[in-house]
């Protein structure tokens, strides 16, 4: 196996620490977009976690959403569970509370703990594909698993079309 990005081996570390025995894999094509992870990966674009980091408006804190590839969010729906509004990330502010650059924010790695929701079509895959800390660099986890992983909440958080 190469050796991997730090960024990426941060993720790897997670995953290890966690007891799953997942290997982060870094590509040589662009994982940036649900799109073109999903051409690297040879899986559907439902498979591939969106991990979105949105900033809370009053207290100015990060919120970690996992979206299926194919949905877009309802910032409502996120903002009813926490009962706040949210206001959107720039990239320095992504980098400073994950400590990943937006198009490689993993779900697992993050610098500190951030309220994590998940969107329950993810569920509906035996396996989805999430960023790992670089825009080049993914993992493959079992959709049960990802709850636990992230502590993470399952919910719904798709805009209705």
């Amino acid at each position: 196996m190469n050796e991997l990005s730090p960024s990426a081996k941060r993720v790897q570390d997670a995953l290890e620490e966690k007891g799953y025995s997942i290997q982060v894999v870094e590509l040589p094509d662009s994982t940036r977009t649900a799109e073109e992870a999903a051409k690297a990966v040879g899986g559907h674009v439902g498979q591939i976690v969106k991990s979105l980091i949105f900033k809370t408006k009053r207290s100015r804190q990060a919120v970690l959403v996992l979206a299926s590839g194919v949905n877009r969010v309802d910032e409502r729906k996120i903002e009813e569970l926490i009962n706040e509004p949210l206001g959107k990330a720039d990239a320095s502010f992504v980098r400073q509370e994950t400590g990943f650059a937006i198009g490689g924010v993993s779900p697992l790695g993050l610098k500190h703990p951030i309220p994590t929701f998940i969107d329950e079509d993810l569920l509906n895959y035996e396996t989805v594909w999430a960023a790992a800390g670089t825009p080049h660099a993914v993992f493959q986890i079992h959709s049960a698993d990802l709850p636990q992983a992230t502590s993470g909440k399952v919910c719904d958080i798709k805009k209705d079309k």
